[in-house]
């Protein structure tokens, strides 16, 4: 287990440099000068060069790459032109809402898409199956935000179950509180969560079947196992390796996809940070927050990737 745990790392280590040089570059060292459009075509040429020296721009690039991933080492962030406070301080009080919104997701996503997959698989070319996969295939058809749009008119509009938009908070005293704060995710998690559980439920429907046909799980019949039994006890634990990748990608989607809904429904999350930053050409909050998804999605792998070992003994000894 320890040299497939280094390697792992060693991985996820080389991802993040190779993720961050790329981020640089792209936002930094491409033709055109940060500090002009950032201030537009009003910028005069003093308050363009004042703020390259603000920016650091007057300095090597190689200078300002080293300047930029060691304060991320050390949690040290620049600061915001358009906010005038530290990136690590936007971000972290912005995860406050897009992380549970993500969590809640990826919840419903799990519970919906296992569920419905092994219904599909254990009733194959018959009428559950066939509504299984028919539901799942408009599942997938449907967008996001559209599919938010009408949440907002039959809960919110038409039985004024839950506001429109908005966020209450985490805090009592601001006139939220927890159960406040999760009924404003609910609607923009199932928003989210029905394509992620269309496709998960197609992919573990297809992972089971492929495993029911193998010659472990007829012997396994053979011996006086129900179905139900076989497919819980042997079955769903090997069709998990695909259905792990899936999910994995769903989360790591569902961190960096939340930026349509949250405009609809109006969240002060990481998605209307990097709107609001785009609209005010705040290039600083934009490459620490790109930088930001890019970590997550490959802790994410990271994680699936251990996942697997637990799942298949094997692959640690492989």
């Amino acid at each position: 287990m320890g040299p497939f745990l280094l390697r792992r790392l060693a991985t996820f280590v080389a991802t993040l440099a190779v993720a961050s040089a790329v981020v640089f570059a792209v936002l930094e060292l491409l033709p055109g000068n940060a500090a002009e459009v950032i201030l537009g075509e009003s910028g005069t040429p003093e308050a363009v060069a004042a703020l390259e020296k603000k920016l650091g721009l007057d300095r090597p690039a190689l200078e300002r790459y080293l300047v930029w991933v060691g304060g991320l080492v050390r949690g040290q962030t620049a600061t915001s032109i358009s906010y005038d406070t530290p990136t690590a301080e936007l971000i972290a009080e912005r995860m406050q809402v897009t992380l549970p919104l993500a969590l809640i997701a990826m919840a419903i996503t799990v519970v919906l898409a296992l569920g419905l997959g092994l219904y599909a698989a254990a009733r194959h070319h018959r009428l559950g199956d066939v509504t299984v996969m028919t539901a799942s295939q408009l599942g997938i058809a449907i967008p996001n935000f559209w599919f938010a749009i009408l949440l907002i008119l039959v809960f919110a509009v038409q039985l004024q179950w839950v506001g429109a938009g908005g966020f209450p908070g985490w805090r009592e005293d601001d006139g939220g509180g927890l159960v406040e704060g999760l009924k404003a995710l609910v609607l923009p998690a199932i928003a989210l969560a029905l394509v992620q559980a269309a496709i998960l439920a197609r992919v573990t429907r297809s992972a089971v079947l492929e495993v029911m046909r193998e010659d472990f799980v007829r012997t396994a019949r053979a011996k006086g196992l129900s179905r139900r039994q076989a497919l819980l006890r042997h079955v769903l634990r090997n069709a998990m390796i695909p259905v792990l990748t899936v999910a994995g990608l769903q989360f790591a989607n569902l961190i960096t996809g939340t930026i349509v809904v949250e405009n609809v429904f109006v969240l002060p999350g990481i998605g209307r940070l990097v709107f609001q930053a785009i609209a005010n050409r705040d290039l600083v909050v934009v490459r620490d927050v790109v930088m930001l998804l890019a970590a997550v999605v490959v802790l994410v792998n990271f994680v699936v990737d251990l996942l697997y070992a637990v799942v298949d003994p094997r692959l640690r000894h492989g």
